[in-house]
């Protein structure tokens, strides 16, 4: 551990001096990123230095305490050693979370798919809900939400949505959402007052940029169609509506939420992309990434991550053991509990692996 805090007090003191340098502030693109690396790297020297201090006051305690006769003396020095040696232990740990590789999608923006899954009608207004949920934890973020494609309900609902988050660490935050999430509640059409349990799943992808995923124009179908909603709402008379099937792998995305044959066909490109891009992740890291599509594969009811049961007003979530009855605040999007929770259960695992 401390070859890896020289090399990046090394590599901190070459930003610095970097910085400083005229002609690479005239060079916004440079200078933004030896900024961000700055930043980031901040922590750990921060760290790095409280570091050193101690090691330094627990060797003169050491030594204090091998040429101190006095009990008194001795004693004092006993009692700061022993306070040294915790504050050691702690933030060994701290500089031990710091120097965990951070996953390089977290500051991406995300696209986000909820389908309803197992429940019916009950299951589609399950899956507004959750957008709902997302929508406002985005807007506490200073997060922006754009409308990819929706199959709304008639009811309310959604059979399934698509959507954008724009914003600061967007991935890093929302991909511990991807899953089945299940709720337990009385349906508004049940008269005899029995609880229902539905479900719907969401998938959680970082978008990609256009130099991440190459597509050849030519591996693209591309189909227009009208567009078509429920009880004759958004229906055009003009063919607006898009279809594009990526052929070497099956991709098929639609989009007719605009009027805009050309904002459709962008947008559809765009989730593309961000599948294409999710497949290319999936090589990468095949077992993280299969144990998350395992989990939103199905929609069914068994396969869960979180739980949200109305008539006792909790939700629990499974994979870190954490229940709160605050339902009505989380619908809200009062998401931060969870998602810091699950980021320190995701840190504690790398550590494993890094031991």
């Amino acid at each position: 551990m401390l070859d890896k805090l020289a090399n990046i007090e090394r590599r901190y003191a070459e930003i610095e001096k970097q910085l400083s340098d005229p002609t690479v502030m005239q060079k916004q693109n440079l200078y933004r990123e030896l900024t961000r690396e700055e930043a980031e790297l901040s922590k750990i020297v921060d760290a790095t230095r409280k570091f050193k201090k101690l090691i330094a006051d627990i060797h003169s305690a050491q030594q204090v305490l091998a040429d101190e006769s006095d009990p008194d003396m001795r004693e004092l020095a006993e009692a700061e050693l022993e306070e040294l040696d915790e504050k050691k232990l702690l933030l060994e740990e701290k500089l031990k979370v710091l120097l965990i590789p951070k996953d390089p999608q977290d500051a991406r923006n995300a696209i986000i798919e909820i389908r309803a899954g197992t429940g019916g009608d009950e299951a589609g207004l399950f899956a507004g809900d959750l957008y709902r949920m997302y929508q406002y934890y985005a807007e506490k973020n200073n997060w922006k939400i754009d409308v990819i494609s929706s199959n709304p309900q008639g009811i309310g609902g959604f059979r399934e949505i698509i959507f954008n988050i724009t914003g600061d660490e967007v991935y890093g935050s929302m991909k511990f959402e991807a899953g089945v999430h299940r709720v337990q509640r009385v349906p508004t059409t049940e008269a005899s007052g029995r609880i229902h349990t539905s479900a719907a799943s969401v998938a959680v992808l970082p978008e990609a940029e256009e130099i991440d995923v190459d597509i050849d124009p030519n591996d693209l179908r591309i189909d227009v169609y009208r567009s078509s909603g429920p009880g004759g709402q958004s229906v055009n008379t003009t063919d607006s509506a898009v279809r594009i099937t990526h052929l070497p792998t099956g991709l098929v995305v639609t989009c007719q939420d605009e009027k805009s044959q050309h904002k459709n066909r962008a947008k559809a490109l765009k989730v593309l992309r961000a599948r294409l891009y999710d497949k290319a992740l999936e090589a990468e890291q095949a077992k993280l990434t299969a144990e998350r599509r395992s989990m939103v594969s199905t929609g069914d009811r068994s396969a869960k991550i979180r739980t949200y049961n109305y008539p006792q007003g909790r939700v629990t979530d499974h994979r870190i053991g954490l229940t709160a009855y605050r339902l009505e605040e989380i619908m809200q999007g009062d998401l931060d509990d969870f998602t810091e929770k699950l980021k320190l259960a995701d840190r504690a695992e790398k550590l494993k692996h890094m031991e």
